[in-house]
């Protein structure tokens, strides 16, 4: 069967799973319009969300029979136009520590200005130029409370942090049972947060949810955190807060566009710290993504489907 890998940008599909039997093509740069280098393909293997699959180029690949997606949840994938192709879409596993890890490296990065820091150490510039923000006391406002936000707020109450927490069906016994308040508003929650950090699934009613009205409720010495999914925050209401320093920064590693165009202005804030959607990548994650996504190409081949996505997600 030939497959083909797409944006591996590390290099690591073939160190990290075993492709014997397998004609595999792996393509490590990312290809804004990929149809071409699938033309021969029956089976694609993607990370995550980083190349859409959508209608238009589901009817571009006639040849394409599997889909694999590193998760099991993937937005940009149009699995209704899969479904009339012909298409079979299956996913791997995924773990939930990573991305709370990478949250709290945003936090703590933030908090005590290691960008800037690290960079005057390395050009032989001031010693010391900043002062850092402390955790202890000050309040972490989690929008959402999922299996990332309660992990994340597991280790803001191991600094001393007042936690705070809100989503949609959030109920006070959930919050309850972790030593986490629960806020009566989204507002409510960014009012009191020194820290929001943004734990969401990406959906129709939560698109945009962080709103310009809903970041004007952060304080000018709060700081806003994303390691979810970029539309859930209004791209040009936190540009704007940005810009005005409405807001003390934000730690980002979600970008609606990605790879982020390098004239992009979120490159160029002084009190952005971002890395490039780095919250899933780790050794351990990718050894579960393409080990099962073999497996879940030898299943096919031999008839029987693993791990296929719903096509009601």
């Amino acid at each position: 069967m030939r497959c083909v890998v797409l944006d591996d940008y590390q290099g690591a599909a073939l160190a990290h799973a075993d492709w014997s039997g397998l004609d595999v093509t792996v393509l490590r740069e990312h290809l804004d319009d990929p149809a071409d280098a699938l033309a021969e393909a029956e089976c694609v293997v993607i990370m995550r969300e980083r190349t859409p699959f959508t209608a238009e180029l589901f009817a571009r690949l006639p040849r394409l029979r599997l889909l694999v997606t590193s998760g099991m949840r993937n937005a940009s994938i149009d699995l209704a136009a899969a479904k009339e192709h012909g298409v079979t879409v299956c996913g791997t596993g995924s773990a939930k520590t990573p991305p709370a890890e990478l949250t709290w490296a945003l936090i703590l990065g933030l908090a005590r200005h290691l960008a800037v820091e690290n960079a005057a150490f390395h050009s032989g510039g001031p010693w010391q130029s900043t002062i850092g923000v402390d955790l202890a006391g000050a309040t972490l406002g989690l929008v959402g409370f999922g299996h990332i936000g309660r992990a994340v707020g597991r280790v803001g109450r191991a600094f001393g942090m007042d936690v705070v927490a809100w989503s949609q069906n959030l109920t006070e016994d959930r919050t309850e049972a972790e030593g986490v308040r629960l806020a009566p508003s989204l507002h409510a929650l960014l009012g009191q947060s020194d820290f929001a950090s943004v734990h969401l699934v990406l959906s129709d009613r939560t698109r945009g949810l962080l709103d310009a009205a809903a970041l004007a409720c952060l304080t000018p010495s709060a700081f806003l955190v994303n390691t979810s999914r970029a539309a859930i925050v209004d791209q040009a209401a936190l540009l704007d807060v940005l810009r005005h320093n409405r807001i003390a920064g934000a730690g980002l590693d979600v970008f609606e566009t990605e790879p982020l165009p390098v004239t992009d202005e979120l490159r160029t804030l002084p009190n952005v710290l971002a890395t490039p959607h780095l919250g899933y990548v780790t050794r351990a994650n990718y050894r579960t993504y393409f080990q099962e996504a073999v497996e879940n190409v030898h299943a096919f081949v031999q008839g029987t489907p693993i791990r296929e996505l719903a096509h009601s997600q």
